[in-house]
């Protein structure tokens, strides 16, 4: 078979949580990635100007970062993690439902800051689930959780494409409107559609937008998902006055194997205990039993998250001004060719981190991190060279995104796996990426609008080989924390030995004198 059977029996087992938590990984794609066709809709209905409708991408941003970073506190119990994901996916579908009642710039951007908050907590908690469920195993996983944030990136513009209006308001100036426009083209993750739109009514009668529509079916579209949650819970036995009943029994082989599973998952929840476990990245910090771990523990956490910081930076950075190059000299696309050039690199995210599910099975996570990483820095550099050549645009939009796809899970289960599941990876990495997202979008933005288009491919060049220069800092301190691993293995044999042979000495004597007696 092409996946071994100990893999197809663990996802028999943990089959139900798993599609639960890969659900709600859907509704995070499925709301990270509405926004950007929907500004100019969303303009017009807050009767807002273009700095401040930005202002609701940094809030959604800002306040996935605070969840993100806070998520894990949720674990401590499957109780009250599947409650924390239930909550935040049935939050994420009101927030569609009341996203056209939003009438001003403040509410929608106290909206959008409410969702940003359940995505953060969805993004930390399905990751560290799925990690504590399947261990060493967790690579293939976590590649099909990370698909369904490409596939609900790619759902979630389609849905809207339809009902947006391509008029605008009618409050704007001419170059007000083209820049609008422009603006609403950049953000956009699918291809524009032609509308049947006539411009200029005879009457002076504008466009009544229909956006709302597609909110609601986003909404409904999402229900499922936090119904899938409640339902695991009742399976589970953890809603209260609400069993379903006593618990199948189990053969005897059964029985015996999920005996030994709960003996080693008790031996993992103590070990977390003790060096800080999967828990938030506040409690992480603040835990006593981290002050006798050496250097290497911590540096391991510090450059797994900036290569994260680095990487993930780059999507945001891409995935955001792709098409502000694409229509800047010396490219000058027209700009409804260019505004497919986002909807390709979502694609090919999503395209990647389904590929990447076989592939992490067959590799090591670390052979595939290099991998990809220096594909990433080998493409941006062929799209230096060949800065002339549309045609290499999409061609490279279409690599770049297929690299930088699975980076994210295979630096989780990689990390995880060097720290056998006992520092708190999981958080500092989710809450890295988060940061470098909304971090590298800004710094790029302004270079872009200080140096010049041709800074847009210069700065991800940078960023590439800095996170590629941190991952071979990563593999060194691997080494070294490997090496402080086998000493301490060493010693702890070594004062084992006296105590046995001590043991051993004392029965031959108490059996030497019960001899005699």
């Amino acid at each position: 078979m092409f996946i071994d059977e100990r893999i197809v029996t663990l996802f028999k087992r943990n089959a139900h949580h798993t599609l639960t938590y890969w659900s709600v990984f859907f509704s995070f794609g499925l709301c990270i990635a509405f926004l950007g066709p929907t500004i100019l809709d969303l303009q017009c209905q807050t009767n807002s100007t273009l700095s401040q409708i930005t202002w609701v991408f940094f809030s959604q941003q800002f306040c996935l970062l605070i969840g993100s970073s806070a998520g894990g506190v949720f674990k401590r119990t499957l109780f009250s993690a599947l409650a924390a994901l239930f909550v935040s996916a049935l939050i994420i579908s009101i927030i569609f439902a009341i996203i056209p009642l939003c009438n001003n710039v403040l509410l929608l951007a106290i909206a959008m800051a409410v969702s940003g908050l359940a995505m953060g907590v969805i993004d930390t908690i399905a990751n560290i689930q799925l990690v504590t469920i399947y261990q060493k195993d967790s690579a293939v996983f976590l590649q099909a959780l990370h698909f369904f944030i490409g596939f609900g990136a790619l759902v979630s513009p389609l849905i809207a494409d339809p009902f947006l209006s391509e008029t605008g308001c009618g409050n704007h100036t001419g170059n007000g409107t083209e820049m609008i426009h422009h603006f609403r083209n950049m953000l956009r993750n699918s291809p524009i559609a032609e509308h049947n739109i006539t411009h200029g009514h005879a009457g002076g009668e504008e466009e009544e937008s229909i956006v709302h529509y597609a909110f609601w079916i986003m909404a409904l579209i999402n229900l499922p998902v936090p119904i899938a949650v409640l339902f695991l819970m009742y399976r589970e036995q953890l809603i209260p006055f609400c069993h379903s009943g006593p618990p199948r029994l189990l053969d005897k082989d059964e029985l015996a194997m999920e005996s030994q599973q709960g003996a080693e998952g008790s031996d993992v929840e103590q070990k977390e205990h003790e060096a800080g476990g999967h828990g938030d990245i506040f409690s992480c910090c603040q835990n006593d039993n981290l002050r006798g771990l050496p250097v290497s523990f911590f540096m391991i956490h510090i450059l797994g998250g900036l290569v994260l910081f680095m990487t993930d930076g780059i999507v945001g950075a891409y995935a955001g001004f792709v098409y502000t190059y694409a229509v800047s000299t010396p490219m000058s696309l027209p700009h409804k060719t260019a505004g497919y050039l986002a909807s390709i690199f979502w694609a090919a995210i999503t395209a990647g981190r389904l590929l990447s599910i076989p592939l992490s099975y067959r590799f090591q996570p670390v052979r595939l991190l290099l991998f990809n990483l220096a594909g990433a820095i080998v493409t941006v550099l062929m799209l230096l060279i060949f800065y002339h050549s549309s045609t290499f645009l999409f061609v490279g939009t279409c690599l770049c995104g297929l690299f930088l796809s699975s980076i994210f899970p295979c630096m989780l289960a990689y990390t995880e796996d060097i720290l056998d599941y006992q520092g708190c990876a999981t958080s500092v990495l989710v809450t890295s990426a988060g940061m470098g997202e909304m971090v590298m979008q800004v710094l790029v933005g302004s270079i872009i609008q200080t140096k010049g288009s041709y800074s847009f491919l210069l700065c991800g060049m940078i960023i590439a080989c800095i996170g590629f220069i941190l991952f071979i800092g990563l593999l060194l301190f691997h080494r070294m924390h490997r090496n402080y691993l086998m000493g301490t293995s060493k010693k702890s044999a070594m004062v084992e030995e006296p105590a046995a042979e001590q043991n051993g000495s004392a029965r031959t004597e108490q059996k030497e004198e019960s001899t005699s007696s």
